[in-house]
């Protein structure tokens, strides 16, 4: 491959021509680092090295920042998506020497020193920071994903937030009393922080927001069941604040199964081992695994796809590259290891930052990386958390008031802050969560339920909703069969025969 000198603009087009009229301008005088991901890690790096005489170039497949320990809330319908991301170019646009480009990794080719897109662009660097996150991590079970969405992405909340929501739509119109039973049983694999923290928001929500909604169905009866394989929660916390955390959530009205196994997932239910719980709703939360960085890279990795780096979070053998976030595997001179959190990601971002600027002085590279914990936070619905600082801990009321303080000082953007400020506080006053919507195609994914056969007669009949009454037979319907409970409306029921019904709606 033919690569570009360091710091030179891209292939065949400057780099602010071919960014969509970015105006970041190149200096070929000065050092080009260019990010690979633009989360904790990333952002940390690229606010940092804004200061100093480089050219910052920003490549990530989305076009803004993730605040992902709040997505979960954006599942459970208590904030917006917008209320938990920020573009980056809002972020890094104020500074000359940043350009961000769009676009997602194919490759690195670090004899040329070319990050190379699947656009078909080839980047040139004189420094590279490799910081693209993790992905979920279904320990060689990866046709579980359908049914059993996690946390990563904005789409993940956003589609688990329409199941959620479309699961109780669906046991309102159900006859059938164990598929109604099935609907309203929510399971959460994982017992870690997100896997904690959506359990007890799921709880709630079933509690308190949604039990004035429906007239057929009592949803502050759902089951919600936290499965994990290890015998206790939140295994990175003390053992007390642990048995907190399990107590508080059996509180509220969570199921805990400990040292179980989950050996199966399907559309319809969760197998652990002889035992068979019938649900129609999973949430993913227990493991991770990184980007494709190592293959990128051409370098082996642990088992979690992470990559080696050296005490100065740099690739062994190419000091140019450096690997910082949840794609490093790093251990201080010390031997402990770097634990894959925010805090963490952020302090590896600007230590490497400092770096990079140090070498463009000339000046050394200092002491090797030592991550400072600051602790660790997770709540348990509204009205506990807890907070382990080492010699200190907090837990109950004040631990979920310091827990709410910490999460809103990280979010990017005043107004985000003070969105999810008012949208918390409201939330408290009043038990509501007002962001209840369900996108996506519902006559297609959400109004027959992941289970549910009616044919494509009845669905084309209800996208067909116009003035006065639809009827629309469909071979096999029973007249009066399938009745929305207490009406005469006609909806999908089980008691139609081979799922088959008739669609009767008026305006």
């Amino acid at each position: 491959m033919t690569g570009a000198s360091p710091g030179a603009p891209l292939a065949n087009d400057s780099l602010e021509n071919d960014m969509n009229g970015d105006t970041a301008q190149q200096d070929e005088g000065r050092p080009r680092v260019v990010i690979l991901g633009a989360g904790f890690a990333g952002l940390s790096a690229a606010l940092a090295l804004a200061r100093h005489p480089v050219d910052v170039v920003v490549v990530d497949r989305h076009n803004y920042h993730l605040f992902q320990p709040l997505l979960y809330q954006v599942a459970t319908a208590a904030l917006s998506p917008a209320d938990i991301a920020a573009p980056i170019r809002g972020i890094v646009g104020r500074f000359p020497n940043c350009s961000v480009l769009l676009d997602s990794i194919a490759g690195v080719d670090r004899q040329a020193r070319e990050v190379l897109t699947e656009r078909g662009r080839r980047v040139g660097y004189d420094h590279l920071i490799v910081a693209t996150g993790a992905t979920h991590n279904y320990f060689g079970n990866d046709h579980w994903r359908e049914a059993a969405p996690g946390l990563k992405r904005i789409e993940d909340a956003t589609e688990l937030r329409r199941r959620i929501l479309m699961a109780f739509e669906l046991a309102e119109m159900e006859e059938d009393p164990d598929e109604r039973d099935a609907l309203m049983t929510f399971v959460v694999v994982g017992g870690g922080p997100t896997g904690v923290e959506m359990a007890g928001a799921l709880a709630e929500l079933a509690r308190y927001t949604l039990a004035r909604d429906f007239r057929h169905i009592r949803p502050e009866g759902t089951r919600v069941v936290l499965v994990d394989a290890n015998d206790r929660l939140l295994r990175m916390f003390p053992e007390r604040l642990s048995r907190k955390a399990a107590r508080a959530l059996t509180k509220i009205g969570v199921e805990l199964v400990m040292n179980c196994r989950v050996d199966g997932i399907d559309q319809h239910s969760v197998s652990l081992g002889e035992r068979r719980i019938n649900t129609r709703t999973v949430v993913w939360s227990a493991g991770v695994k990184a980007s494709d960085a190592g293959k990128w890279l051409g370098v082996e990795t642990d088992r979690s796809g992470r990559v080696p780096v050296d005490p100065f979070l740099r690739l062994e053998g190419d000091p140019r590259v450096y690997v910082i976030g949840d794609v490093a595997s790093h251990q201080s001179t010390a031997g402990k290891v770097t634990p894959g959190l925010a805090p963490a990601a952020k302090q590896m971002g600007l230590y490497v930052a400092r770096a990079i600027a140090r070498h463009a002085r000339g000046r050394p590279l200092g002491a090797p990386f030592r991550y400072r914990d600051m602790g660790q936070l997770a709540t348990i619905g509204r009205h506990s958390a807890i907070c382990d600082f080492g010699r200190v801990t907090v837990s109950g009321y004040p631990g979920w008031w310091l827990w709410g303080g910490a999460h809103i000082y990280f979010l990017i953007g005043f107004r985000n802050r003070l969105v999810v400020a008012a949208n918390w506080f409201w939330s408290y006053l009043t038990f509501g969560r007002g962001i209840r919507l369900i996108t996506g195609d519902i006559g297609a994914k959400g109004l027959r339920g992941r289970n549910d056969k009616v044919g494509d007669e009845v669905l084309e009949a209800a996208a067909e909703e116009g003035r006065g009454q639809i009827y629309k037979s469909v071979p096999g319907a029973v007249p009066g069969a399938g009745r929305f409970p207490g009406t005469g409306t006609a909806v999908p029921g089980r008691a139609v025969p081979e799922r088959a019904n008739a669609v009767s709606r008026s305006q």
